[in-house]
């Protein structure tokens, strides 16, 4: 018998082995849990790089008009309009014909390119201790950029997640704002979203300013009173 046959042969024994081996060995199955682990996160990764099949989106911030920057005072819900006057970092100066006000973006601002120096933009969102703190932006063209829980919850969580699917929370926004009114609040005004709540400005039965944590399940907690 030739050297080579004996290889030939040796070979085709290791391949029968292999292949009985591997038939007689069971088959691995998957934890009943994994598999449902799996069912879920598919979707929700599917979500996570937007190719989501539904989204609930988040509800509409109440449009407030802007009024004149010498007129800012302590709110959990206003606007002014103005030109950048300067940038720096996730700030920047806004300036009317009646002054001028400090604008804070938060970390969506950080590299100083959501606006940009000498246009005209409205910002709407929560004046405290001399800062106009941003909830939204809107461009002369009328683009507008939702800052923070304005948009929902915080990309890339859990509940961001099952928004974009179409698995989270749809809040019934009128409902909730039928109930702060009955609570006895007015000039009630939606300035963003949180997970499970919303964020609302409103003023007391004393006229104050307040801002409003409003659970979807319409439990209602003063944050701050202006």
């Amino acid at each position: 018998m030739s050297n080579e046959q004996v290889i030939d042969g040796t070979a085709t024994e290791v391949r029968q082995a292999a292949a009985e081996g591997a038939a007689s060995k069971p088959a691995r199955r998957l934890p009943r849990r994994t598999l449902v682990v799996g069912a879920i996160a598919a979707p929700l990764a599917l979500g996570a790089v937007g190719l989501s099949l539904a989204q609930n989106g988040a509800p509409s911030t109440t449009p407030i008009a802007p009024v004149a920057i010498s007129a800012l005072v302590p709110s959990g819900g206003i606007a002014a309009k103005g030109e950048v006057a300067e940038i720096f970092g996730n700030k920047f100066v806004l300036q009317d014909g009646t002054g001028r006000a400090l604008v804070e973006t938060g970390r969506q601002g950080e590299d100083g390119k959501l606006v940009a120096k000498g246009e005209t933009v409205t910002v709407q969102g929560r004046f405290e201790n001399g800062f106009l703190h941003a909830a939204a932006l809107t461009h002369g063209d009328g683009n507008r950029v939702l800052l923070g829980p304005a948009g929902g919850p915080p990309p890339g969580t859990l509940d961001w997640a099952k928004d974009k699917v179409g698995l989270g929370p749809n809040p019934d926004v009128p409902a909730l704002t039928a109930s702060v009114q009955a609570a006895g609040y007015s000039d009630v005004r939606v300035t963003g979203r949180g997970p499970r709540h919303l964020e609302v400005a409103a003023k007391g039965q004393d006229g104050r300013e307040r801002q409003l944590h409003v659970g979807f399940d319409g439990q209602i907690r003063e944050k701050r009173v202006f």
